[in-house]
């Protein structure tokens, strides 16, 4: 059995599969906020609600809202500022009394989607979390490509490129910077600009059914968020050249964004073709916890799958 968790900012969520990815077990709890010991605690406790459930003990996978750096063996770059600085990796080992594998959590989204999701038979597969953040994560045959330093694929805290008139320098983040792909690409960042162009504070799916009813203020909003998008892809593009992107997260939902992407990325990409394979995730939601899961099944199960789909 594989245990997989993902640990976000409001919830803690896990997800049990058998060896063949069959699902087993799901649980979630709301994430002790501003409390490093007391989400210890509630993947210890979720961890032994699914191994009572199902009568396995299971290998554990973790996907966060950052990443372990190689050189302190500490956690990064986690917008959940108060997991920085910890030895996450050991203090969770510990306390499972098993090795842990951790992972960004775009990481491992573009993994679960990679093996059997809706990048299965690509190759490199570029996952991108439009939601309240911005996150970014790459999957390779089926692994999650961490990188050299512990931030592959870590593109939100970029600014924008290709600023255009009017966006600089852009709403400051959380790390000290002005106008970056997690704030302005996300569904808040959305919200965001919504705001700031009318003054009325509305969510994303409003703000959507608007634009969708002829709303020119709405409509305006909705395609300086194509173009900002389009403009970060188009980056990754010229980097990457991923075979496919998938996406995923609330803004992922939006249907008109299949559409319009290709033609916001276009003017920015460095080849005379380009194939624009854009695919919204299978897994939904649940893709990030699939693929902590999946962070133990880099073996002859995980390859069936990709054999399989390809």
């Amino acid at each position: 059995m594989r245990i997989g968790l993902d640990w976000g900012g409001t919830k803690i969520e896990l997800l049990a599969l058998s060896n063949e990815g069959v699902e087993l077990f799901r649980k979630r709890v709301p994430t002790p906020n501003n409390d490093y010991e007391g989400c210890i605690e509630a993947v210890v406790g979720l961890v032994a609600d699914a191994e009572a459930a199902t009568g396995q003990v299971g290998t554990v996978g973790i996907g966060i809202p950052g990443s372990i750096s190689p050189s302190t063996g500490l956690v990064k770059n986690a917008n959940s500022i108060w997991m920085n600085g910890k030895p996450l990796d050991k203090d969770l080992s510990e306390a499972l009394g098993r090795e842990v594998r951790i992972q960004n959590d775009a990481n491992c989204m573009a993994v679960s989607e990679s093996i059997d999701g809706a990048g299965a038979g690509c190759g490199v597969v570029h996952g991108i979390i439009i939601g309240t953040g911005c996150g970014s994560g790459i999957a390779i045959n089926g692994r999650p490509h961490k990188g050299a330093n512990g931030i592959g694929g870590e593109w939100g805290n970029v600014t924008v490129p290709w600023l255009q008139d009017g966006e600089f320098p852009g709403p400051l983040n959380w790390t000290g910077h002005h106008g970056t792909i997690d704030l302005l690409c996300s569904g808040t960042g959305f919200q965001w600009d919504y705001e700031n162009a009318t003054g009325k504070k509305l969510k994303g799916r409003e703000i959507i059914e608007l634009m969708r009813a002829g709303d020119e203020d709405a409509s305006a909003s909705y395609r300086r968020y194509v173009s900002r998008l389009g403009r970060a892809m188009a980056m990754a593009a010229n980097i990457l050249d991923p075979d496919c992107f998938v996406l995923a997260g609330g803004m992922s939902n939006v249907e008109e964004v299949y559409r319009d992407l290709p033609a916001a990325m276009k003017p920015y990409i460095f080849s005379d073709g380009y194939d624009f394979d854009i695919r919204k995730a299978k897994h939904g939601d649940s893709s990030g916890v699939r693929g902590a899961a999946w962070l133990w099944g880099q073996d002859e199960t995980t390859q069936r799958h990709i054999n399989e789909s390809s």
